[in-house]
């Protein structure tokens, strides 16, 4: 087992790992930026290393910092939660040349998955189902890309190869507007990415997003979690997220499960991933693989009763995976709701020292957060300072906790977005099931 590992990263997944690693006996050391200092997975871990100032570019982002922090501490691996490097494959390859284990994928995996071209190229050999598109990256031939558009069928979207994050996306109504939609995101991809290779798929017009968790270890086991409910969104971001997906069958979990089970065994993937899939119709469409923890992995730990981090630090380790498929089986409903320090109206950004924090309890709730009252939420990283999670026996008693513990939870000093979850969770649509991934929008009128 692995005796001591960097945490490089941040906020509530850096305490998630923390946590995860204090009850298997592995020592942690905490690297930070200088607003960081006083995080409370900082001031818990073993040791801490400061690794810059407050700009992500030149702490969080820093790879030779990082790396160093695991040589001085004498650390033998480093886990990059979600966000920062944790998907960037260079990161990956230089913690490993280093001698150092990388708490993630191989780094070629990384890089094939994290182009989305090539990532939709090994899913459609792998058999998985992808969007109708170009099935390759556009070329500069005006008239071979007004083609492409008319043989897929309007509304189309252009999307960059590397993007991420919800940017890089555009949409063409009718042939008129592909040009400039292609010409458009191809600029903004050199710039955002310093990639400006796009390509075109069917833009789904009603579709739901709905991802499947899966694991791998070393020795060519994989199984996968069943599904989750992503499709409460705004601007591609994520709000809302649940397990398992409304309306998903059984047949139709296992059928899914299978193909992930089979494209991950296909690619020789380890460690834990989600596919990502648009579903419309009663069908599943790829989009991208994620190659970390996801920030809603809670959700289905809470109906698998599988400790997905504890999972990833022992598959790093080299240890067999310690489920079956048969061995998985789904208890009841989990919904999380990502809590942010911003307007609930205007989504603006609130810094600013937490004068106050009192968490909600209760039968099925968890509280995933690294703040305290006291704390000071800066102004240099994302808005997110926590997750709150319900679960129940079935979907409608997950809402009612879920509705109870935001009626509970008390954050004075800053702005938060419960009043926004409060609506959500409030409404005949939410609590229906089954809405769309522009639903939120809509509502919203954006």
């Amino acid at each position: 087992m692995l005796d001591k590992i960097v945490i490089a990263n941040r906020g509530e997944i850096a305490l998630r790992i923390l946590r995860a690693c204090r009850e298997m006996n592995i020592k942690t050391v905490a690297v930070h930026s200088t607003a960081d200092a006083t995080q409370k997975h900082v001031l818990l871990a073993d040791e801490s290393v400061c690794i810059g100032p407050p700009q992500s570019i030149d702490s969080y982002l820093n790879m030779p910092a990082i790396i160093s922090a695991a040589e001085v501490t004498d650390s033998m691996a480093i886990h990059p939660g979600y966000g920062f490097l944790s998907e960037n494959a260079d990161f990956a390859e230089r913690v490993e040349n280093s001698g150092f284990i990388f708490i993630g994928p191989r780094g070629e995996t990384i890089r094939r998955m994290g182009d989305k071209v090539s990532a939709i190229k090994a899913m459609r050999e792998a058999g998985v189902p992808c969007v109708p598109g170009s099935d390759g990256p556009l070329g500069d031939d005006p008239e071979e890309n007004l083609r492409i558009g008319r043989e897929v069928g309007y509304p189309v979207i252009i999307k960059a190869s590397g993007g991420g994050g919800g940017r890089g996306m555009r949409v063409a109504h009718a042939e008129g507007a592909l040009l400039n939609a292609i010409a458009l995101t191809k600029a903004e991809a050199k710039a955002t990415f310093d990639n400006d290779v796009v390509y075109l798929e069917k833009f789904l017009q009603h579709p739901r997003h709905i991802e499947f968790q899966v694991l791998a270890d070393h020795h060519g086991n994989v199984i996968h979690l069943g599904e989750r409910d992503c499709s409460m969104q705004r601007r591609h971001q994520k709000v809302i997220e649940e397990a398992p997906a409304p309306g998903i069958t059984e047949k139709q979990r296992a059928k899914m499960g299978r193909v992930c089970v089979d494209a991950c065994k296909a690619m020789g993937y380890r460690n834990a991933g989600t596919f990502e899939f648009l579903y419309e119709n009663d069908e599943f469409y790829f989009i991208e693989m994620n190659t970390r923890i996801q920030v809603e992995h809670p959700v289905t730990e809470m109906i698998t009763g599988v400790d997905i981090v504890r999972a990833q630090l022992e598959i790093a380790a080299g240890e067999k995976l310690k489920y079956s498929q048969q061995d998985i089986r789904i208890s009841g409903h989990a919904i999380e709701c990502r809590i942010n320090a911003e307007d609930p109206k205007t989504f603006t950004p609130s810094p600013g020292p937490v004068r106050l924090w009192h968490a909600p309890g209760g039968p099925g709730i968890r509280v995933d957060s690294h703040i305290y009252s006291g704390y000071e939420v800066p102004p240099f990283y994302d808005s997110m300072i926590g997750k709150l999670i319900a679960h129940g026996a079935d979907r409608s008693i997950a809402i009612a906790r879920m509705r109870n513990a935001l009626s509970e939870i008390v954050i004075e000093g800053i702005k938060s977005n419960i009043a926004l979850h409060q609506e959500i969770t409030n409404h005949g649509a939410f609590q229906a099931g089954g809405t769309d991934i522009h639903y939120l929008e809509k509502r919203l009128g954006l």
